[in-house]
């Protein structure tokens, strides 16, 4: 599977966030719930969801659309703390896209890969107008 410590599954941040970018990438929902179920099998939880919108008022829909996708897929609980640790990895994730986004649609996958406190957000963007797009990924890691 290419995960460094699927050996004897010890995984760290490396191999989590590798994780979640490898699921944001995928093209279709049966590749998606393939890799989920390849993840699920070696310890790791994840969840996926597509977005799209004007980058500024979709911000928020982002960050919400991870904390539920999380939640729905049993990457997460309940608690505040989990909750927080997704929204914090998603807005690291955003906020180094920003600079580029501003201003203009974006588009594309959010994936989320869990294992034991390890918790990674990576976003695909398409970033652009018209057909003229650019393609970005922001990561951010957390610990519960």
């Amino acid at each position: 599977m290419g995960i460094s410590g699927e050996e004897n599954n010890v995984f760290g941040s490396k191999d989590i966030s590798g994780a979640a970018i490898r699921i944001a990438l995928t093209s279709d929902r049966a590749s998606e719930k393939k890799l989920q179920m390849e993840f699920s099998q070696i310890g790791i939880s994840s969840a996926a969801v597509d977005y799209g919108g004007e980058f500024i008022s979709s911000v928020m829909k982002i960050v919400e659309r991870a904390v539920v996708a999380s939640k729905r897929e049993g990457v997460i609980t309940e608690s505040h703390a989990e909750q927080g640790a997704v929204a914090g990895a998603t807005r690291e994730a955003i906020s180094q896209i920003m600079p580029k986004a501003i201003g203009l649609n974006v588009g594309g996958k959010i994936g989320i890969a869990r294992y034991k406190d390890h918790i990674s957000v990576a976003i695909f963007f398409g970033i652009g107008l018209l057909n003229l797009n650019e393609v970005a990924i922001g990561l951010g890691h957390r610990v519960v």
